[in-house]
């Protein structure tokens, strides 16, 4: 199959925390100025965690969102949604087949949560321009001490179908799903991934050496004959890029 057939800082100086700050912690007689910033520094951090957090929204990602490397959301960390599946689907939107959630009521998905700041999705709603926002809210399981706003990407019904030969599942990006995987949730969260998903009956197109993926990343030897360990055990054909 042919390229072109898928489409705390260190201190220096001066004193950013205010006049404020001296009340509570007067000068003590013979002490040196920059233990006093110091101080400072630790009462103001303490003052910071006081402070309600920003209720920003939060993604739920299940795929190459799960890998750190592919974005820069700093508010990020595990969690869990239940009454969904992965599948691989593809989209008239795009030439290769992707992972998408279907609804599974009795089933549940380890992911990635990170907050979006400002309620700004212009630029994750880019990178899924193939998918639609759903709430998900009350399913999601995760270690935040309030309530959040949780939305998944899924393509919508009656917008995906059942991958085939001419749709194939790029392994340049179930490389860096499985990264994120393992390094969130180790080899037992990987192996969930591979079995939380269907589909597998879709071909792989090995394009490792020249990555069509445009988020792609380099894996470690560990890291790839682990995702090439578990292809094996799957129906699943993997093609050379030609």
């Amino acid at each position: 199959m042919s390229r072109r057939s898928v489409g705390l800082r260190v201190y220096q100086g001066g004193c950013s925390f205010g006049t404020g700050l001296r009340q509570i912690l007067p000068m003590r007689r013979g002490e040196p100025s920059v233990v006093i910033v110091f101080r400072q520094a630790l009462v103001f951090h303490s003052m910071r965690r006081h402070i309600p957090p920003m209720k920003d929204p939060f993604f739920f990602g299940y795929g190459s969102l799960v890998n750190r490397r592919t974005h820069h959301y700093e508010q990020a960390q595990t969690a869990s949604v239940r009454g969904w599946r992965r599948a691989w689907r593809h989209s008239p939107l795009r030439p290769v087949s992707f992972l998408t959630v279907v609804p599974a009521v009795d089933d549940h998905i380890d992911g990635l949560i990170a907050a979006v700041p400002g309620a700004d999705w212009q630029a994750l709603d880019e990178r899924e321009r193939a998918y639609a926002r759903h709430q998900v809210s009350h399913d999601v399981s995760h270690s935040v001490q309030r309530d959040l706003d949780v939305a998944i990407y899924a393509i919508p019904d009656g917008h995906h179908h059942p991958p085939g030969d001419d749709n194939p599942v790029l392994l340049s990006y179930l490389d860096v799903v499985v990264q994120g995987f393992l390094t969130e949730f180790g080899p037992q969260g990987a192996h969930h991934f591979f079995e939380t998903t269907e589909g597998w009956h879709a071909p792989v197109l090995d394009d490792r050496h020249a990555p069509i993926y445009p988020r792609h990343q380099r894996l470690s030897a560990e890291e790839t004959a682990l995702v090439d360990e578990h292809l094996s055990r799957l129906p699943t054909v993997v093609k050379k890029l030609d």
